[in-house]
């Protein structure tokens, strides 16, 4: 069976198909990860204590919040575009009954728009 066929959402890693590499390591993808668990770790002790930070540290926290939030969203973007048709609908339509949004923000998450975008979907 050839990379990327087969059942919606059986690959972990995006490939390149110039290439046939990862597109993005594990190594880069738990950093993405840790980012955004620190971003919303200092959210939390800004709920906790909010008079502890200024203004441009709350400002910084949105920030970091914000742009790892985009990075995984990039990304996500980034490999759905390497499966193939069939496997995009199988996963929107997978997404859209897994509860957590329905099917029509998926479509508007991973395939309405650029790639790359400045802020996360809402």
């Amino acid at each position: 069976m050839e990379e990327g066929s087969g059942k919606a959402g059986t690959r972990l890693k995006p490939i390149n198909t110039e290439t046939e590499e990862p597109m993005l390591s594990e190594k880069e993808l738990k950093e993405m990860m840790e980012l955004e668990d620190y971003a919303h770790f200092r959210a939390e002790l800004v709920e906790i204590s909010p008079q502890s930070f200024d203004i441009y540290e709350l400002k910084e926290i949105l920030g970091d919040m914000i742009r790892s939030k985009v990075a995984m969203e990039d990304n996500m973007r980034e490999s759905f575009a390497e499966l193939s048709e069939v496997e995009q609908t199988q996963l929107l339509d997978m997404l859209g009954e897994s509860g957590y949004k329905d099917r029509d923000w998926w479509h508007r998450m991973l395939m309405d728009g650029p790639r790359h975008r400045t802020f996360p979907t809402i």
